[in-house]
């Protein structure tokens, strides 16, 4: 261990570079214990708690918040907590979906054009991360009113009635949900199709391939790493995401992320928030896993 070692034109015992090393990683690894492992632990425990009469906790553990969250209570069973989940996992995959189907045409535009302009174009897909989210989503509100074109038309073809706004609503929820997590597939996509090869590009166009087979196999596999992370930006935030559903959706569309906020807010359920927290990162978890599965290749970390 004593053995003198070269590093970076510095001459230094292996002893001497594991503790710099540790000294280094020391801050980190203190950050990640302090707001991520701890609350994590502070949240396993709470989820096994009680909750008093006038929503204190009670520190008498049991599986009471976990059977809740399947649908036993006390008028018997009932799904409708699993029907919440599996809406948020459903409008997460679409939202992610549509965003991705979205921005492979917007990134192709903006590769497209001359470096000058190039970046203005990355420049106004950034700017919505300028504004505070919740003044985004009341934005939609002046957007989706009775006396703009996307109310008047939804009527005109008998969707809504006359007059009416197109909010709360599945469709606004989405439009929100879409508009808020454009941009975090959008930038690391961009970044792979502009490093794209084109020769492979004109390699399987000169082979009488398809379009579908270009891009099955000449373009998807160049943009999958910018892809994996725009998905997983996407998909994680979107799963526990309440702002949207709670303006834009109102009482008629509720996720997880708005239930987790009834329970700790109104209803001072600090313990079965807690358990529904844990049943979300578990659906979390569990959804970076199968996507994983299918995508051997790509490293998540």
């Amino acid at each position: 261990m004593n053995k003198l070692l070269i590093w970076y034109g510095e001459l230094i015992t292996g002893k001497k570079l594991i503790k710099r090393g540790l000294l280094f990683l020391t801050p980190g690894m203190l950050w990640l214990i302090l707001f991520l492992v701890l609350p994590g632990l502070i949240l396993v425990v709470v989820s096994f708690a009680g909750r008093g009469a006038y929503g204190e906790l009670v520190w008498e553990f049991g599986l009471g918040n976990y059977k809740r969250l399947i649908g036993y209570g006390i008028f018997g069973w009932t799904p409708d907590y699993l029907l919440i989940l599996w809406r948020s996992v459903w409008v997460a995959v679409v939202t992610t979906a549509l965003s991705v189907l979205l921005s492979y045409p917007l990134c192709f535009y903006i590769a497209r054009k001359p470096p000058r302009t190039r970046y203005l174009w990355l420049t106004i897909v950034i700017i919505p991360f300028w504004t505070n989210m919740v003044i985004r989503t009341y934005a939609w509100f002046l957007i989706l009113a009775p006396d703009m074109p996307l109310a008047k038309l939804a009527a005109f073809f008998k969707f809504i009635a006359p007059g009416m706004p197109l909010y709360p609503s599945a469709f606004a929820v989405y439009l929100g949900m879409i508009s808020m997590f454009l941009p975090f597939v959008a930038l690391p996509l961009f970044s792979s199709i502009e490093r794209l090869d084109w020769t492979l590009v004109e390699a399987a166009q000169d082979l009488y391939a398809s379009n579908t087979r270009v891009f099955m196999h000449a373009i998807l596999p160049q943009t999958l790493p910018g892809l994996s992370v725009g998905i997983i930006l996407t998909l994680v935030p979107a799963m526990g995401m309440f702002v949207v559903p709670d303006l834009l959706g109102g009482a008629k569309y509720m996720l997880v992320g708005n239930l987790i906020q009834q329970q700790f807010g109104t209803s001072r359920d600090w313990a079965f928030g807690a358990a529904i927290s844990m049943g979300l990162m578990v659906l979390t978890m569990f959804s970076l896993y199968l996507y994983k599965r299918r995508n051997k290749d790509i490293d998540l970390l």
